[in-house]
């Protein structure tokens, strides 16, 4: 579903941010993309995305090469992935029912599918009765709440999770990680780039390490690329 195959990664300046890294993330899978800050996350979630391009190698994702996608199909590319990210980036004018259906609006997906997808995401991670009510009233886990329901609505297969928790306590990083091993369950292939290592080892998914631009995997830290 996910796979890197000897990927490296320079910017323009000369940092060579990814070095030869490969790993493969299995359909339904759901796995932790760990490492200190500038150790690499943010490289491999903007490939993934499409927010950069490799300098060399291959990224596949959903079956797709993303090296033979032209710049103008990376947004419809990025509609069919589920994207959370640690500050919610939600619209605080708009309700909570709005912040939700904007990825099917902007798809052009029929109305009578946008009202029937957004009352089932929200019903999902516990928030339909809230819908008509704005981000800013909710507290900061319920709005991660609304944008895991944003980042699920359109039905992705893959499911890409940015420090979903950086902002919560203990208590709250649970409650989310519970709802990201419910879209697991269902099938969905699910990364949470993370800090929190206490989740990591409560939640006992593979987890791959970035460390100085190289990959690491496995609980013990068994080096892949």
């Amino acid at each position: 579903m996910i796979r890197f195959d000897h990927v490296f990664k320079r910017y323009p300046n000369g940092r060579e941010a990814l070095h030869d890294v490969s790993f493969e993330i299995r359909a339904g899978e759901l796995v932790f993309l760990t490492g200190r800050s500038g150790a690499g996350k943010s490289s491999v979630l903007k490939l993934m995305t499409l927010l950069e391009r490799p300098t060399r190698g291959t990224v596949t994702v959903n079956g797709q090469d993303t090296s033979t996608l032209p710049m103008r199909a990376s947004p419809a590319f990025r509609r069919r992935l589920g994207i959370v990210f640690q500050d919610h980036q939600l619209l605080m004018d708009r309700p909570v029912y709005d912040n939700v259906a904007l990825p099917l609006m902007v798809s052009d997906t029929r109305f009578r599918d946008i009202d029937k997808r957004v009352r089932a995401a929200l019903d999902q991670v516990g928030l339909l009765e809230k819908e008509r009510v704005s981000p800013a009233e909710l507290s900061v886990g319920e709005q991660q709440r609304v944008g895991i329901a944003r980042a699920v609505v359109a039905r992705p297969t893959v499911l890409i999770a940015d420090e979903p928790t950086g902002n919560l306590d203990h208590g709250l990083a649970r409650e989310v990680m519970q709802l990201f091993r419910r879209f697991q369950d269902v099938g969905v292939t699910v990364l949470i780039a993370t800090h929190d290592m206490a989740l990591v080892r409560e939640f006992s998914q593979r987890e791959i390490l970035i460390d100085d631009g190289r990959v690491f995997s496995g609980a013990q830290g068994e080096r892949t690329s």
